[in-house]
């Protein structure tokens, strides 16, 4: 409550008559008080999720509005920071080419925080490589994609555990149950890649990142290590599909260009 208090400059009698106000109309108690400060109660806890949804609904509302001049519509993508280079920023290119009258606002962030949005309303269009199936939510492959095992020319050794998501672990482990454990784990791709080129190592990595380094001879495919299927996809309101169709169309037909995956 001091917190808040001070947070929103009121004084804590304030805070306290509101929060007073707020159970009163939700008709449950949201905190407990007592010496050592103030607790949420289960309804407390509850509440929270719908408090945050709120709070997301005005600040995106707040981000909309007003439109731009000559703008009629706003849409909101979001994307993995994995994927932004190249899907992203080429879809971006085609937006800004058959869109003049949409204002595009982009948002590259953490699957669940993308899922969460998506649901939540904040997002309309999102680019997971591991997606979440729920009720309303359309669920589409962009893109085939599989992680292969390389390691650097030079020096192959340690092996980077790269951390690609759930679903990666649990195939990883049960294939390769020798290397479940790595003296170096590394959550981002990219990061990954950058120290195995810098310092020599293996670990798995998306086809399209890695092979203008094997071309180039800095890295080798080792082939008779196991391959893990790691698609891009699309994920939209499924009553939103005709709503956003041009958009999809221009994501579909600038995901088909042929560009170096720098990520």
């Amino acid at each position: 409550f001091i917190s808040a208090a001070e947070k929103l400059h009121v004084t804590q009698t304030t805070v306290t008559a509101r929060i007073h106000n707020l159970e009163g109309q939700l008709g449950c108690k949201l905190f407990v008080r007592n010496r050592s400060g103030a607790s949420l109660t289960s309804n407390g806890v509850r509440f929270v999720e719908h408090a945050t949804k709120m709070v997301q609904s005005w600040e995106l509302a707040k981000r909309d509005l007003p439109l731009p001049q000559g703008v009629q519509n706003v849409l909101n993508i979001g994307s993995e920071v994995s994927l932004w280079s190249p899907l992203v920023l080429q879809w971006l290119n085609a937006l800004n080419i058959t869109e003049s009258e949409v204002a595009i606002r982009t948002e590259i962030g953490e699957r669940q925080s993308l899922m969460e949005q998506l649901e939540n309303g904040v997002l309309d269009i999102i680019l997971v490589h591991q997606p979440e199936y729920w009720p309303g939510v359309q669920v589409e492959q962009l893109l085939e994609e599989k992680l292969i095992h390389v390691s650097s020319v030079e020096i192959s050794e340690p092996y980077v555990y790269v951390d690609w998501g759930e679903d990666f672990r649990r195939q990883h482990d049960v294939a390769l149950p020798e290397l479940a454990s790595s003296n170096l784990t590394i959550s981002l791709g990219p990061l990954a890649l950058h120290y195995i080129l810098t310092n020599g190592g293996s670990g798995y990595f998306r086809t399209r990142v890695v092979e203008h380094h094997i071309k180039a001879g800095l890295l080798k495919h080792n082939e008779h290590f196991p391959e893990f299927t790691f698609p891009v996809y699309v994920l939209y309101k499924q009553e939103n599909k005709i709503r956003y169709a041009s958009q999809l169309n221009a994501l579909y037909k600038s995901s088909k260009i042929q560009s170096p995956w720098l990520q």
